[in-house]
């Protein structure tokens, strides 16, 4: 739109702007209603200055994701009239403040497509004649501060079950 505004000196050139538009695959109408809004403001200015406020109070605000932005600007500005949540992600969109994370894949094994499967030697039967006949383990991995814990559960089937 801006082009061919440039190009017909703001529509005031009407030879060329049938041209442009087809060119450019725009209707006449559409440009001509750009020539009428282009001045007005953008609805959503003020919040995208509230949310430029809240990146610029620190460093690592610019990390903020749709999520947080909208806890920090009903926190910050409780009286204010805030959008939903993909309301404030669409203008943080627009303005370019959008956030993707570096998330690493959950879990501590790869599957392997091509391993063959261990056989099923249980058959869901736990009921076994003496102690420590069938027995099951369980490895559960706990994220920590310093590393990984893992835990490790053996879980003895006896003649109880």
């Amino acid at each position: 739109m801006k082009f061919i505004a440039l190009k017909t000196n703001d529509g005031q050139e009407t030879g060329k702007i049938s041209f442009y538009c087809r060119v450019l695959e725009v209707t006449r109408q559409r440009f001509r209603d750009y020539l009428e809004n282009r001045d007005k403001p953008w609805k959503h200015e003020a919040l995208a200055a509230k949310m430029m406020e809240i990146i610029a109070e620190d460093e690592w605000n610019d990390t903020y994701g749709r999520e947080r932005m909208h806890q920090a600007l009903t926190l910050k500005y409780p009286e204010a009239d805030i959008p939903s949540e993909s309301t404030v992600y669409r203008v943080m969109r627009d303005i370019g403040i959008t956030h993707k994370p570096n998330r690493k894949p959950n879990g501590i094994t790869k599957s392997d497509k091509e391993a063959r499967k261990s056989d099923d030697l249980l058959k869901r039967d736990f009921f076994s004649e003496k102690p420590c006949e069938k027995c099951v383990t369980d490895i559960t991995e706990i994220k920590a501060e310093n590393g990984k814990l893992y835990d490790i559960v053996a879980h003895i089937l006896a003649f109880f079950l």
